[in-house]
């Protein structure tokens, strides 16, 4: 039996005069699920947030939070909180005042307050902070108590708007697995607004992606990676090579493809057309490099390496093939360092891949 939805976004559209920021977007959003809405700057995720939040009136359509429509009930009366990017503490109180800020009309005795503080305390990790100000906390732990704040009053569905964006990289990487535990062990619905392609992959149970008002997929990290829908999806998430192709032959579901570099490939292709023009695409860490052509491989690439970045586990190179208009990325993890092998520039050298790592797109 399929679980009701608790946020329901049906035919969404904001318009701002005649910028079209949110464009006929419908989305079911699964109890106790981390959702995250991906994008670059302008796409139209923090708008749609904005909207669940009750802070901006859509120019059509319906949200529902729990089946119920939210078009007329204002902001402060949905079962919704949300932690924004600067953590919007209040400097003048300490961190349980801060935590106990929402709870002053819930009707609890003083008590009961100072209980659910400290039990917030324990869940952020932060016992023994109730009486520190805002000004001897870290960025981190400003985050935390923004969280506490705003899961200390049980709401429905936490909103996130881009939550880790002020941290620098170590400590929002930490922050990543620790806002995930912190789902998990509250099992509230949260909704997350990222541009990072990676705090998405590592935190989120589903992903949509947005672009230009409009989502263009929704799947698990792993699906979106492995299996994008579009070049724009597989061009956003993540590194990826792409190679122009052209279906030479049908054979029932088996399309036989010429891909230039890649050769001619017979693969899986229902729905494609003889003469079709399609994108066959592939991960740099899907490449294997040589540095002598190997015996035996079928799918092979010949090239010439060119410039390349180190980045400690791994190394990315490209190597340059000829009358294909772009370098193709190669990832090599460094995990012995003293057999790392870079190769000199120019240097011919062999790509192996198997027909399995290759995605097939419609161009």
């Amino acid at each position: 039996m399929k679980t009701e939805s608790i946020i329901s976004i049906r035919g969404i559209s904001k318009h701002f005069r005649s910028v079209i920021a949110v464009d006929n977007v419908d989305l079911e959003i699964e109890p106790g699920e981390f959702f995250s809405l991906l994008g670059s700057s302008g796409c139209g995720k923090t708008t749609l947030l904005r909207v669940m939040a009750g802070f901006e009136t859509p120019s059509a359509g319906e949200v529902l939070i729990d089946g119920i429509s939210m078009n007329n009930v204002p902001a402060h009366l949905r079962p919704v909180n949300m932690v924004f990017q600067n953590y919007a503490i209040f400097p003048h109180l300490d961190v349980g005042a801060n935590i106990a800020f929402g709870l002053r009309k819930s009707g609890l005795n003083k008590r009961e307050i100072e209980t659910k503080v400290d039990e917030m305390l324990e869940l952020i990790k932060l016992p023994g902070y109730k009486h520190r100000t805002s000004s001897e906390l870290s960025g981190g732990e400003r985050q935390r108590v923004a969280l506490a704040r705003a899961l200390v009053k049980q709401p429905k569905v936490l909103l996130l708007d881009e939550p880790l964006g002020a941290l620098d990289k170590k400590l929002r990487e930490q922050m990543q697995l620790e806002l995930r535990a912190l789902q998990q062990s509250v099992g509230v619905t949260f909704v997350l607004v990222t541009h990072d392609q990676e705090e998405a992959l590592t935190m989120s149970d589903r992903i949509a992606v947005m672009s230009g008002g409009k989502v263009h997929q929704i799947a698990s990290p792993t699906e979106l990676y492995e299996q994008p829908r579009s070049r724009l999806v597989a061009d956003f998430i993540g590194s990826i090579n792409f190679f122009r192709a052209n279906v030479v032959a049908m054979n029932g579901d088996i399309a036989t493809v010429r891909a230039g570099p890649l050769g001619t490939i017979e693969l899986e292709g229902d729905c494609l057309q003889k003469s079709e023009q399609v994108l066959l695409a592939i991960r740099p860490e899907k490449l294997i490099l040589h540095f002598q052509r190997p015996n035996a491989i079928a799918n092979l690439i010949v090239g010439r390496l060119g410039p390349g970045s180190y980045l400690g586990d791994r190394s990315h190179l490209n190597v340059y093939v000829e009358k294909h208009p772009e370098p193709i990325s190669v990832a090599v993890q460094n995990a012995d360092s003293s057999k790392t092998q870079r190769g000199k520039n120019n240097q011919e050298v062999w790509l192996s891949f198997s027909k399995s790592s290759l995605i097939l797109l419609r161009s």
